[in-house]
């Protein structure tokens, strides 16, 4: 019992519940835990943070970042620095209005629907566009077993059969969403746990001679940013259970609690499999693999092995696509509750999914990767990741602000909301020119919806 009460405290100590900034309108969850709507418990909402966070990033970025040698480890370290001051302001705002929508609730609540809107809006486009990045991973990690899937039109298209089918299921029921997703938080685990064991062993083997001789990469701010921003395609993530959060039973504790515990978890395995990948073999074999996970384990274990990892890493990236598929229905749903996206988005199909949000989603997703499918999978994956990181940065900076402005006077919040929001203005540098014009045409194309949508909001208060 002494045990149980000291967690309780501890856990009240770092997320505050008293007096929550409910909103009073129909995109705050409620206090009533037996809600029909709650249907994630705490272990499927650390599995949506974790098999958010640990995707296709620790497979996939090996083989990007191995250019930049040392570069690419400290990336990883401010990375990790910056996405648990972002853990932080999330679990602690997330605690304080435990809404759906997460950083558009937030963002709402501290500056306003026009805010509101364009950060809901950002999100929504880091989501979807994403989300073509993460399955062309899934495609690039089934290259291995299947070499026809390597690129060209049978990866595209594979791609895409990968995206409707998850599409399909979310808009079948949350919870088997959330069980597909624990499922493949677990089996995602066991290569990266592999992976840590093999370099132990090799270590305790071979010592020095474990390490490969690269050539060293002189170490620069310009590489560190760019490291950086590779790097935080690992972390997108963070916030995951607070979009959901109307579905979280007992959101107010639970969301806080797995934002922070997951992101965690992701941090320390990602230290130690990209440290043994870029530590212990030669970069010029890292950099031409197209699963550099596999290619680590195959050295000692042989082909058999590396095919093996590479369906688990497929699993992996597939884990990760379900969950952001999840959420790219959510965010528009609760822009929709909230009066500041048609409303036509608000509907719900018979088990109380947002299908028509789903499925407009599914057909971005299908038109950005159109747009940039150049036939290889390591490109399009590039190209479609840094766009979805150039757009999406804003949700995460307005997040670092509404924390400053609603939970003004804790100071721990307000230091780790700071550094979020140093980080994400470094990562905006990192992503570089084009990327970010990229970001910045398509939240342009917010601005018609919102002023649409807010003329026809003015035209239904005069009519009444």
């Amino acid at each position: 019992m002494t045990t149980r009460l000291s967690r309780d405290q501890a856990l009240r100590a770092l997320f505050p519940l008293d007096a929550p900034l409910h909103r009073g309108d129909n995109r705050c969850v409620s206090d009533t835990a037996s809600s029909p709507r709650r249907v994630l418990g705490f272990w499927p909402a650390l599995a949506l943070v974790v098999g958010n966070l640990i995707g296709s990033g620790i497979y996939l970025l090996p083989a990007t970042l191995a250019p930049l040698g040392a570069n690419a480890l400290i990336g990883w370290g401010v990375t990790i620095f910056g996405a648990m001051a972002l853990a932080f302001v999330f679990a602690r705002l997330a605690a304080k209005l435990p809404c759906a929508g997460g950083p558009y609730a937030f963002a709402d609540a501290a500056f306003g629907p026009v805010v509101g809107f364009a950060v809901a809006w950002s999100y929504w486009i880091l989501v979807w566009a994403g989300n073509g990045a993460l399955a062309i991973a899934v495609v690039s990690a089934l290259g291995v077993p299947f070499p026809a899937l390597a690129s060209g039109a049978p990866a595209f298209v594979t791609a895409l059969v990968l995206i409707w089918g998850l599409v399909a299921v979310n808009i079948r029921g949350v919870a088997l969403a959330g069980r597909i997703q624990l499922v493949t938080a677990l089996l995602k685990l066991a290569p990266l746990a592999a992976i840590i064991l093999v370099a132990l062993w090799l270590l305790l083997r071979d010592g020095q001679s474990a390490i490969a001789a690269n050539q060293p990469v002189p170490i620069s701010a310009g590489a560190i940013a760019g490291a950086v921003a590779l790097t935080f395609w690992g972390f997108l993530g963070v916030e995951s259970a607070t979009v959901p959060a109307d579905k979280v039973k007992d959101a107010a504790r639970i969301v806080p609690l797995v934002t922070m515990l997951g992101t965690a978890l992701a941090g320390m395995v990602y230290v130690l499999v990209a440290g043994a990948i870029a530590l212990m073999m030669p970069a010029d074999l890292i950099a031409a693999s197209p699963a550099p996970l596999a290619a680590f384990l195959g050295r000692s274990w042989g082909a058999g092995a590396q095919l093996i990892v590479a369906v688990f890493a497929a699993i992996s990236a597939l884990g990760t696509l379900n969950g952001f598929i999840l959420l790219q229905g959510e965010m528009p749903w609760a822009m929709a509750r909230g009066g500041v996206f048609p409303a036509w988005f608000g509907k719900e199909s018979r088990q109380g999914t947002p299908a028509r949000a789903h499925l407009v989603s599914g057909a971005l997703v299908t038109l950005v990767m159109a747009l940039n499918y150049t036939g290889s999978t390591a490109t399009l994956f590039a190209e479609i990741a840094t766009i979805s990181l150039a757009a999406g940065m804003l949700a995460y900076f307005a997040s670092a602000l509404a924390a400053l402005k609603l939970l003004a006077g804790d100071r721990a919040v307000t230091l780790a909301a700071i550094v979020a929001a140093g980080f994400v203005l470094w990562m905006i540098y990192g992503l570089g020119l084009r990327a970010n014009l990229w970001g910045l045409g398509l939240l342009a194309l917010g601005l018609p919806v919102f002023l649409w949508v807010r003329r026809a909001s003015l035209r239904s208060a005069t009519a009444t």
